[in-house]
């Protein structure tokens, strides 16, 4: 906990950049589900049967949520130990990666049983990183807010997860109104993933 309040200027950084970053990972976390059932049971699934593959893809999908406690108690840790500005820039680097790495790994018709399997392990990799990022931006904001207004600045923080959820939604939007429908399926749909990479930059 820290013993000096930092002036009103820094605070606002600190909500700003925790906001922002929360942001970021939202939309990556996200950009997974919307595109699960369209996209990934075509390309990273055995497409024999329809509806095992879209049930796959969802599988894969919920993965992430399985793994953010363990990247909560992960993260948490590291946070307290090195610094929390530390570990939360590497959770975001962590997930900018993974996103990213999602965005350009070939198909199931390309490499076979592999696709899933890295596809899963990235989903994973992404579930560490939401569940660190997320409760130690939260964690950062709180611990620099005056004590009276922890509860109010803590809460700027949660806004990122809704943020995250609308950008992924208007970037595939935009996405799938400017590339036709065979072009989105074999490669449109990559794009929200690779501009990831910037928005981490």
């Amino acid at each position: 906990m820290q013993t000096n309040e930092p002036t009103p200027g820094q605070l606002r950084r600190v909500v700003f950049a925790s906001v922002i970053g929360a942001t970021i990972e939202w939309y990556d976390f996200f950009l997974y589900g919307i595109v699960a059932g369209i996209v990934f049971n075509k390309l990273y699934f055995p497409a024999d049967d329809p509806v095992v593959s879209t049930l796959l893809a969802y599988t894969t999908f919920a993965i992430g949520f399985v793994a953010r406690p363990l990247g909560g108690i992960i993260f948490g840790h590291f946070g307290d130990s090195i610094g929390r500005k530390k570990v939360l820039v590497i959770a975001l680097l962590i997930m900018g990666v993974a996103t990213t790495a999602i965005g350009l790994l070939p198909t199931y018709h390309t490499i076979g049983i592999a696709a899933p399997l890295i596809l899963v392990f990235l989903r994973f990799v992404q579930g560490l990183a939401i569940g660190g990022q997320w409760g130690g931006a939260t964690l950062l904001v709180t611990e620099s807010a005056p004590a009276a207004k922890r509860g109010y600045y803590g809460a700027y923080a949660q806004a990122g997860a809704p943020a995250g959820v609308i950008l992924a939604n208007l970037a595939f939007l935009a996405v799938s109104n400017f590339i036709p429908e065979p072009a989105f399926t074999e490669w449109g749909w990559r794009v929200p993933f690779l501009a990831s990479a910037i928005l981490i930059g």
